[in-house]
């Protein structure tokens, strides 16, 4: 019989669990460098239309802030047009939860190009260049009220055009809830992207902005925020960039190859929104319900758009709100997440240029 040599086993509790802690950070260490190789393999991608696409660098005619009365600030950008014509309505851009307005990059430069219509984006409280809160939550009747100022602001008279993309669409619905009787008279039309009137509790809208950076342990604290507080949670977030990007491209996009780019930028939206903001929105969120809010609608065109390999807010979000808006456009986009209006720029272009014409 060979006789095998055996390495000791530490007998001290301490030394078992340094060993037991030296293996976690190994098994961690090779995950992670797993995950680095995959993000590395998929950034590689030479058939990327978008690899040499400028983001965040959009031409505006105007810039400000604009201060609400809890104190956040507002950075609204106005993009006057270059062939206008009497009648048309300004398209106001609403962007959506943990995002900014570069969401509507590629809308945004197809209607400057076109010349047409004055645009006006600004970044939702908490996101993008606008302030935060000092204290308290966010709520849906706040930003419908926000809404409400930058159009006061930077389009106080004249035909609108609402375009809202997720929480940018419950904040227009919560704006119609507040002022109905600005539908018909200067909103004379709504374009509503991969959103909900409510049931958000049964959705991922969290997902890639806060758990796709750490999962459990990110929960772990968001219920117990007070103790740990939002710099801690963005420590975490942080430490697991890999990790987020590549939940950002499951839960954001629908394509099995989705440009890397445009992956990349999306997570950069994501993380630039703190972990306090996440947390604070959340309650909103997740009671948002305005079903009823949609009536407002029923006298003007809308429409509705949906990729059809959304996980965020499905497309049983967006037929409900159909039902509920028979005259309504809808658009179901193939093989399209989330982020239709990014990993789908020509389907959802073709289709807003066409709504605007039919105006």
């Amino acid at each position: 019989m060979t006789s095998r040599s055996r390495i000791p086993l530490p007998r001290s509790g301490h030394a078992r669990a340094a060993v037991g802690a030296l293996a976690a950070v190994g098994v961690a260490a090779a995950g992670l460098a797993a995950e680095r190789a995959l993000v590395r393999k998929l950034k590689a991608d030479p058939t990327d239309r978008y690899a040499d696409e400028v983001f965040d660098e959009q031409r505006y005619d105007e810039s400000f802030r604009l201060e609400m009365p809890d104190g956040t600030d507002i950075h609204v950008e106005v993009v006057e047009p270059t062939r206008p014509t009497p009648g048309n309505p300004t398209v106001v851009l609403v962007h959506g939860f943990c995002l900014d307005m570069g969401t509507f990059h590629f809308q945004r430069k197809v209607l400057a190009e076109r010349g047409e219509h004055r645009i006006v984006a600004y970044d939702q409280p908490g996101h993008g260049r606008s302030g935060r809160l000092e204290t308290g939550e966010y709520d849906l009747t706040a930003l419908g009220r926000t809404l409400r100022e930058v159009i006061d602001r930077a389009a106080p008279e004249g035909p609108l055009v609402l375009v809202g993309h997720s929480m940018g669409g419950m904040t227009i619905m919560a704006f119609a809830e507040l002022f109905p009787e600005m539908f018909g008279d200067r909103v004379v039309g709504t374009v509503l992207m991969a959103t909900s009137g409510g049931l958000l509790a049964e959705t991922k809208l969290v997902a890639p902005a806060l758990l796709g950076r750490v999962g459990a342990p990110v929960l772990y604290m968001v219920g117990n925020v007070t103790r740990y507080g939002g710099t801690a949670i963005d420590w975490a977030r942080r430490s697991t960039t890999n990790v987020a990007w590549l939940l950002t491209r499951r839960y954001g996009f629908g394509t099995r190859h989705p440009s890397p780019a445009l992956v990349s930028y999306v997570e950069t939206m994501n993380s630039r929104t703190s972990a306090d903001t996440v947390t604070r929105y959340l309650r909103t969120l997740a009671t948002h319900s305005r079903f009823p809010a949609l009536a407002a609608l029923a006298g003007t065109p809308v429409l509705v758009i949906v990729g059809d390999k959304d996980m965020i807010t499905p497309v049983t979000h967006s037929e409900e709100i159909v039902r509920r808006l028979p005259h309504a456009g809808f658009v179901k986009i193939p093989d399209s997440g989330h982020v239709v209006m990014l990993e789908h720029a020509d389907e959802v272009n073709e289709a807003l240029t066409r709504f605007l014409e039919e105006l």
